[in-house]
């Protein structure tokens, strides 16, 4: 079995980071077969443990847990968001390096 360790970003519907803080291992199985609904279009598997997520405080603990149970495992590191930090009065300053328009 694989796995693969992440640290989840945010969703669009958040301005926050909140959970974001803890580290994943999400289960990974290539060979499971898909198959659609043919009566309702949805898509099923036949692999169960893709719907399994165990969350971590810290990295090394995901790991640990990883080595700990035999499994094969990919860590994606995560990447931080640059922030460009601007104030309000900024936008009316005379020293502005494009002149403001309407």
């Amino acid at each position: 079995m694989e796995a693969r360790i992440f640290k989840p970003a945010k969703s669009a519907m958040q301005s926050g980071r909140g959970n974001t803080k803890d580290w994943v291992l999400e289960f990974v199985n290539p060979e499971a077969r898909r198959r659609v609904d043919p009566l309702m279009g949805w898509t099923g598997i036949d692999d169960m443990s893709g719907q399994v997520r165990l969350h971590f405080d810290t990295r090394e603990q995901a790991i640990a847990y990883a080595e700990r149970e035999g499994l094969k495992f990919a860590v994606e590191e995560s990447r931080e968001r640059k922030r460009l930090i601007k104030s309000y009065p900024e936008n009316f300053s005379a020293a502005r390096k494009q002149p403001w328009t309407h």
